[in-house]
């Protein structure tokens, strides 16, 4: 049996992750014994051996629905969100002219990758409301990587996942170069899932359990809340942009 956490598990979160897995696989009574830190999440989120993953929003929506179940959605208390939800944070660099999102139109677009609901739709979603396009399109490969393509000057705008961001901010001095211009309408949050023919029933029980069960420091650290049941249908209502 798989399990995976790895959407916020930068270094210094890793020993919170570890004693969080611990705890819900004490509450659920089985599986591995420690987290899975591979490389490829679409392996492990496709695997028929997934116990627990924790995936995006539009992987989810465009490729995933079908193939796994729903388990919930962790609630990270993001301010202006609803339980559940997240939103983009649209940065630049901390000396740059444009204080909102129109001031970047026709510059450079750092996006971590494609299927990002956070690194992509949100923020692309977001500008084309505005009615802003941008004249390149940087793929970086992950968030920590957009935010330092920006404060290097490769990059002038970025969308960053508003808990990354908050990460980020206590634990990344790249911040110290880097500004916030705007954010983006909230969506729901990364949901985790679990393979297609498990019971979802009693693994969300032993992750809400769980999250009571861990240290203060650690729920603080990880910024979780509690866990929320946000719909399938509202992941699959989220629009799609074009493909960079």
């Amino acid at each position: 049996m798989i399990a995976y956490l790895g959407m916020y598990d930068m270094p210094a979160l890793r020993p919170a992750n570890d004693r969080f897995w611990d705890r819900i696989r004490v509450r659920l009574g089985f599986g591995p014994e420690r987290l899975t830190r591979d490389p490829d999440p679409w392996e492990i989120w496709q695997s028929a051996d997934l116990l627990l993953a924790q995936t995006c929003g539009m992987p989810y929506r465009t490729r995933l629905h079908d193939a796994v179940s729903l388990v919930a959605t962790p609630d990270y208390g993001l301010a202006g969100c609803p339980p559940g939800y997240y939103h983009s944070v649209l940065i630049a660099h901390a000396h740059a002219p444009g204080e909102q999102p129109q001031d970047f139109a026709g510059q450079r677009f750092a996006y971590n990758e494609a299927l990002s609901q956070s690194g992509w739709a949100a923020p692309i979603n977001h500008m084309n409301g505005l009615g802003v396009t941008f004249a390149t399109h940087i793929k970086t490969g992950a968030h920590a990587a957009s935010a330092r393509a920006v404060a290097e000057g490769r990059a002038d705008i970025a969308g960053i996942d508003a808990v990354t961001w908050a990460l980020l901010c206590e634990h990344d001095p790249v911040v110290g170069a880097l500004k916030v211009v705007g954010t983006t309408p909230p969506t729901p949050g990364l949901p985790l899932i679990t393979a297609r023919d498990r019971d979802v029933a009693p693994i969300a029980a032993a992750i809400r359990a769980a999250i009571g069960d861990l240290a203060t420091q650690d729920r603080a650290a990880l910024h979780i809340k509690g866990l929320i049941d946000i719909p399938a249908t509202a992941y699959l209502a989220v629009a799609n942009p074009p493909a960079p």
